[in-house]
């Protein structure tokens, strides 16, 4: 049985991470996992991704132990794009939403980190428990305090404490909360009405963020303005935006077409 199932619904590919008992990732899976995120990613017809989990109880609770144990490497072959396939993946520049449907911790929650939107279900869970045993969040350590006041995540990475979904919306980790019977329904709008937005636009918002991160403002604003960026310059010089210009005069919804 595979560990990562897949379904199609249009331009949105729905990722389920399903592995009992409880979702954990072997390098088997994050390989498979990558070449899932790679395809998504070179295929011009898929628009969104749903990321969840297999159940009710598990979203990934990380690392799977078990297999380290039989003697997969921590730094062993995670295959493209990194653990989970995601976190490391270049050019990812199509939304991801992760649908957080129970624990999510270590690895787990790096993973949920790796999307662009989080909803959670209301009994989620969160923890970065690699402290405890004398290991580091590595990927944690640098997402985290870009995610939520840099205080709070400083003190989830020096504790390992869990908390409850609540608290990770408070901080902003957390865009939402939902019944957990309700996660899909709302996972499933939000793709949707993602799917129908103009696809170049959000490769070029995807881009110029992750070319911003370490950039004066100046430099950055400097770098967009002359079309530096591969998918900026592209954008500017596509059919969309004239399609997008054309539409709003005439009063009606564009018709993107990503080119």
């Amino acid at each position: 049985m595979t560990p990562v199932k897949t379904s199609r619904n249009g331009a949105v590919l729905e990722v389920t991470l399903d592995r009992p008992k409880a979702n954990a990732i072997d390098l088997a899976t994050s390989r498979i996992m990558g070449e899932v995120f790679r395809d998504f990613r070179d295929d011009p017809d898929l628009r969104v991704a749903i990321l969840t989990g297999g159940g009710e109880k598990f979203f990934c609770p990380g690392w799977d132990l078990k297999a380290a144990a039989d003697g997969d490497a921590v730094d062993g072959d995670y295959g493209v794009g990194g653990f989970g396939g995601l976190q490391e993946l270049r050019e990812m520049n199509k939304p991801v939403i992760a649908a957080v449907n129970g624990i999510a911790c270590g690895g787990g929650l790096e993973l949920a980190l790796s999307a662009d939107i989080i909803l959670a279900a209301d009994h989620a869970s969160f923890a970065l428990p690699e402290i405890r045993s004398g290991t580091v969040a590595d990927a944690a350590s640098i997402k985290l305090p870009k995610r939520i006041p840099y205080h709070i995540a400083m003190e989830l990475l020096l504790t390992g404490r869990w908390f409850d979904v609540q608290e990770a919306h408070r901080w902003g980790l957390v865009n939402e909360i939902l019944p957990a019977g309700e996660l899909m329904t709302r996972a499933r709008a939000l793709a949707a009405l993602l799917a129908s937005g103009p696809p170049l636009v959000y490769a070029a918002i995807k881009d110029i963020v992750r070319d911003a991160e370490d950039a004066k403002f100046q430099d950055a604003l400097n770098r967009i303005t002359g079309r530096q960026l591969a998918t900026v310059d592209r954008l500017y010089a596509s059919e969309d935006q004239m399609e997008g210009a054309r539409a709003f005069a005439e009063k009606r919804d564009p018709v993107w077409k990503g080119k």
